[in-house]
């Protein structure tokens, strides 16, 4: 999925992943990361159990209580369709509807014991069955199940929902899953355009099947995300306005919606808690509040003072404030929520437009790692550290290993000017968005033009704004050939990462080229992806690996500027908030002490 900052620092956003290291470089001018910081290096693949025969209600949360509105802040603002469930394809949406507002045949249900997400049943009475070829896979829907005006769900909407997942010229940004296994996955347009009889999906009763014309053996994953819900047709009049109130099967719905600014939710009266085994309902309304001043969310949390004792940010605190959190015991009462997240940011370099590999090369020796860090807030061993592979840290199957020979911190501006020189494109232009209204992005685009002009490049950056910037990302024929984004594993293993992201025949296939930001389509690649797909997963697991490797010593489409992780502040009255292991509290569990 993609990370949920797009593009808050120019290339390292407001987001999180966490590490141990310890200490702060000299040079980064950041605090020291506690030592009882997470390490990244063991928990960032978030790989939970798999508990097929979880049956509603949800576990009790310790301590919880009823009533009471929770207000939610973050710096930027999910794009104005991003709650459709199926464009719903960034952290942040992606957690706000599956932990509230929309259920999905599988769900994965955060364990506060273990800090890790365990998959269990959702709307299905299962995990799936499928047959021997893991090519059909098989889900019957619970009895009781109901839309947020009182409609029952059924078998046929979720077929529905599957094939509207098709319709990418409609709705472009959800996840791609569905083209790469599902039967007619390359052919097949979508409801729209191609009608409904779609040979992909079968149903039976309240039991649907889905047929993949390659083995899908991930398929309990993937039927976790909202593109795996239930959408009634008759409510899908109007496609690209779903999203602005998708009917809710979750806890809460939809009450008023301005997007770029805020969403707020209200109770589901028709949810059943009978029949949901990982959500809750505990507080009365939530009001999501986006284009928020980090600054000023940082100081009212800090503070803990009014509406600021029942309200929380995910973006992480800003290393600036930092030592004030500390010096006002936030850290010792527990406010200051540290987690982790299998991300990984990135400077997605386009390969359509940036050809030449030693270009690619010398700006990844260009970009300045600390002063990008520094600018951005990040504190150094809890919030950032260095990277240098496509795969995080604790994705099985991940080799260590340095393409550049940078340790993913070291910028050499002089070695940058040679590769440039060596390519005779002294003075190449490189253009990438960033915030004009968000500080940080404003101060990392300072530090990042700097660093490019110094190394013989010519910086050109664009300004964009928190509430447009997700819809610029997504625009093929934007005036950049760089883009900041990043990406974070669905489920633990590079199967959601090369297939999805660098997999070039999507391209032809996405009006936004998909995730495909720097428009890799090449053809060992695309054969290594295909091969790969078709192994037994002990084998492909390593193999991915193997790619990564590959395509970042080979061909370098990306510069690797960090793995992130969690350092959240929430009100004193917020509870039920023990950490987060995919960069987003875990909404579901919350409630507020009165």
């Amino acid at each position: 999925m993609r990370l949920k900052s797009a593009a808050v620092a120019t290339a390292v956003g407001a987001l999180m992943a966490l590490a141990a290291c310890g200490g702060s470089d000299s040079n980064s001018g950041s605090p020291s990361a506690p030592q009882s910081s997470p390490d990244i290096s063991k928990s960032g693949a978030d790989a939970g159990q798999l508990l097929p025969n979880e049956s509603g209600p949800a576990p009790a949360v310790e301590g919880s209580q009823n009533g009471g509105t929770i207000t939610v802040s973050y710096s930027s603002a999910p794009a104005a369709d991003a709650f459709d469930p199926t464009e719903n394809y960034y952290q942040d949406a992606l957690a706000i509807d599956s932990d509230l507002i929309i259920r999905s045949l599988t769900q994965f249900r955060f364990n506060p014991e273990t800090g890790q997400n365990d998959l269990v049943p959702d709307m299905a009475t299962n995990l799936g069955t499928s047959n021997k070829a893991q090519t059909e896979w098989t889900f019957e829907l619970r009895p009781g199940l109901k839309y947020e005006n009182g409609d029952p769900v059924t078998a046929d909407d979720v077929a529905y929902g599957v094939m509207r997942s098709f319709a990418k010229e409609e709705l472009p940004t959800g996840p791609t899953y569905n083209q790469s296994y599902f039967l007619d996955g390359d052919t097949y347009k979508g409801p729209y355009k191609d009608g409904t009889n779609y040979k992909g999906v079968k149903v039976n009763g309240n039991k649907i099947t889905i047929i993949c014309r390659k083995p899908f053996p991930d398929m309990p994953y993937y039927a976790s995300y909202p593109i795996m819900s239930a959408i009634p047709q008759s409510a899908d009049t109007n496609p690209t306005q779903y999203g602005r109130h998708p009917l809710s099967t979750g806890p809460y719905m939809f009450d008023t919606y301005k997007p770029g600014n805020q969403l707020v939710l209200v109770k589901n009266p028709n949810w059943d808690p009978a029949t949901d085994p990982g959500r809750h309902q505990f507080v009365d309304k939530w009001i999501f509040n986006f284009g928020v001043d980090n600054t000023k969310e940082d100081n009212e949390l800090i503070n803990d003072t009014g509406e600021a004792q029942t309200s929380l940010t995910y973006d992480n605190i800003l290393a600036s404030d930092y030592p004030t959190a500390e010096q006002a015991g936030v850290i010792d009462e527990g406010r200051l929520v540290i987690g982790t997240q299998p991300c990984t940011r990135l400077w997605y370099l386009d390969m359509r437009k940036i050809t030449d590999l030693k270009v690619r090369q010398a700006i990844g020796w260009a970009y300045p790692y600390e002063a990008a860090w520094k600018a951005a807030g990040y504190i150094k061993g809890l919030t950032i550290i260095p990277g240098t592979t496509l795969l995080p840290p604790g994705t099985p199957g991940r080799i260590e290993f340095d393409p550049l020979g940078n340790k993913g911190e070291i910028t050499d501006t002089a070695k940058a000017k040679q590769l440039l020189t060596e390519a005779n494109a002294l003075g190449y232009e490189v253009k990438w968005y960033y915030q004009a209204d968000v500080p940080e992005s404003v101060a990392g685009m300072k530090a990042v033009s700097a660093s490019l002009n110094e190394a013989g490049f010519k910086a050109s950056p664009i300004a964009s704004s928190s509430d447009t910037i997700r819809d610029d990302l997504e625009n093929p024929n934007a005036p950049t050939n760089v883009a900041s984004v990043g990406w974070c594993s669905d489920w633990p293993s590079g199967s959601t990462w090369f297939p999805q992201v660098w997999y070039g025949p999507l391209i032809k296939q996405n009006p936004t080229s998909a995730p495909n930001k720097s428009y890799l389509d090449d053809p060992t690649v695309n054969k290594k992806i295909d091969e790969i797909v078709a192994m037994p997963l002990a084998k492909s697991l390593p193999a991915w690996g193997e790619l990564d490797k590959y395509i970042m010593e080979n061909i370098y489409p990306n510069v690797v500027t960090g793995y992130e992780g969690t350092a959240l502040l929430r009100g004193s009255k917020v509870g039920g908030f023990l950490g987060t292991t995919d960069g987003m509290p875990p909404f579901a569990n919350l409630y507020i002490t009165q």
